[in-house]
């Protein structure tokens, strides 16, 4: 049963029982008291892609550039940069009186040393790094890259908020190996970490910086412009339980939910004291992932009648059946962003037409073979959409068996590239955020880079061909046209089926103003 099935017919006095043991009235008008999605157990940007640690991390650390509500970089801790030689060299100018949460001067030494830490686990600071010959810091103020040829998105690079934000630490905490978590969090960000009041599973808290110095220029949007820190303290309170959560957000117990459920959101929009708004409209992408190296979606014209047999509507309407919440005819790069297109949309994503997609499957030379399919049973958007999924496949013809497991055991199991009967998968749900489809820079679902690409592991030399020509096109117009290009050529090699588009509300308390469009962002949040 799903859950906005079972809530449907709840009220709003009948959710306040459920709430945990009652947390203090947030009377403390300098505290503002966040309820994240998930709770957050990974604290270093770098050694992850969460998007709970990219949330956090925003609070703590700064980045050179950012990101604005155009999706084009700004500088945010660099006053400017300078380019010469041709697009070769690059010198960019830190600002005056940046300082980390230990006291200490933000130097040109601290901000190399980040980049490189950053670039090794980072496949858009992979390329950077491909193209350098030379970063270094001639002096305290300036980081200069050296380049093998001209690189036009090298701060389009810096700024990219996901996967992982190019975050700015000291020097002997970017000297830690990549692959593992620094020892201590010290930014130069709005907030410092305060790390006596961190309990996973349970809380979190930062403090505002009072050394941090935001920029005197620029509009806020995005990732960009002024962050100024209104509150003197943020606390995360991870609630497992939703109606717990929303019942604290009603008593004024909490300040802000990330991200409630349809149901729950719908109830709480009752209540006058409160705000529920879809403020990051970039959503989420549920999709699902072929294992494009062993039987039997090694065979690419068996992965392409499985795409053109898909209605993204059904896979919605799952979850959730009011439409306002979601958005279909989804290609490959998130809708709103400069490279979106609907380049093959008239074949893909219209109702089901169960007979040709039968005789397509037919025509692939398909033999019946297993399809193991991992169902995450513990997910809440993921448990239905693979049930849709599984009942397409079946009514298609394919030989579907369903392996439910919860999400942690999924993460385990798609390591794996075992053929099915001995262990391995054959497809898989996924949840992108949407401003990871935002250019081939960030977009790791349109690769063709084979074994060393993410779960499913395809080849494509064509798709590898586009997305490198577009990292060295800085003509928007033919940037725009390799992005039709790279979607089409995906719909060939036909590796993910992306399934729509989720708009998850936020709910807060009507006293609470300034919120930054977007993910969940702190600065500029302030209580009226």
């Amino acid at each position: 049963m799903l859950r906005r099935q079972f809530l449907g017919g709840v009220s709003l006095a009948a959710i306040a029982p459920l709430a945990m043991p009652r947390l203090a009235r947030a009377q403390n008008a300098a505290t503002l008291r966040f309820v994240p999605f998930v709770d957050l157990s990974l604290l270093d940007p770098v050694a992850t892609t969460a998007t709970p640690t990219r949330n956090h991390a925003f609070l703590v650390f700064d980045t050179l550039y950012g990101l604005d509500a155009s999706f084009q970089p700004q500088p945010q801790m660099v006053q400017g940069h300078v380019v010469e030689d041709d697009g070769k060299l690059w010198k960019l100018t830190l600002r005056d009186g940046l300082k980390f949460h230990d006291g200490t001067a933000v130097t040109a030494r601290d901000c190399v040393a980040s980049i490189r830490r950053w670039a090794v686990r980072d496949t858009y600071g992979q390329v950077l790094m491909g193209v350098t010959d030379e970063l270094s810091a001639p002096d305290d103020k300036t980081i200069q890259f050296r380049l093998k040829k001209a690189f036009p998105l090298l701060p389009a690079a810096l700024a990219k908020p996901s996967p992982s934000m190019c975050a700015m630490m000291p020097e002997r905490l970017a000297k830690t190996d990549p692959l593992k978590a620094v020892p201590e969090l010290v930014g130069s960000g709005p907030f410092r970490w305060v790390p006596a009041d961190y309990m996973s599973g349970a809380r979190a808290a930062y403090a505002r910086f009072d050394g941090y110095v935001p920029r005197a220029d620029g509009t806020v949007g995005g990732t960009a412009g002024p962050k100024v820190a209104h509150f003197e303290r943020v606390e995360w309170l991870t609630m497992p339980d939703a109606s717990a959560a929303a019942s604290a957000l009603r008593a004024g117990e909490v300040d802000w939910l990330e991200t409630p459920s349809p149901d729950l959101a719908s109830l709480l929009k009752r209540d006058r004291n409160l705000r529920v708004e879809v403020t990051d409209r970039q959503g989420l992408t549920p999709l699902f992932r072929f294992n494009c190296i062993q039987p039997p979606f090694d065979n690419v014209a068996l992965r392409r009648a499985v795409l053109g047999a898909v209605d993204q509507s059904e896979f919605m309407q799952s979850y959730s059946s009011d439409p306002e919440t979601w958005h279909v005819k989804l290609g490959m790069f998130c809708p709103g962003t400069p490279l979106a297109n609907d380049a093959g949309f008239d074949r893909l994503f219209g109702k089901t037409d169960i007979a040709r997609a039968k005789a397509e499957v037919v025509a692939s030379g398909y033999k019946g073979e297993k399809v193991a399919f991992l169902l995450p049973m513990d997910h809440p958007i993921s448990a239905p959409l693979s049930q849709v999924a599984i009942d397409l496949f079946q009514r298609i013809g394919l030989n579907v068996e369903a392996q439910a497991m919860d999400t942690g055991t999924l993460y385990a199991r798609r390591n794996s590239r075992e053929p099915v009967e001995k262990g391995g998968w054959s497809i898989f749900p996924s949840m992108v955020a949407g401003l990871n489809l935002l250019d081939p820079g960030v977009h790791i679902w349109t690769r063709g880079n084979g074994a060393a690409g993410w779960f499913g592991w395809p080849t494509s030399p064509e798709a590898e061909r586009l997305r490198e020509a577009w990292f060295y096109e800085s003509d928007p117009a033919k940037q725009q046209a390799l992005g039709t290009q790279i979607q089409v050529q995906a719909w060939q090699d036909a590796t993910i089926i992306p399934t729509g588009q989720i708009f998850q509300p936020m709910a807060w308390r009507r006293d609470i103003d300034g919120m930054v469009d977007g993910f969940v962002k702190f600065w500029n949040v302030r209580r009226v």
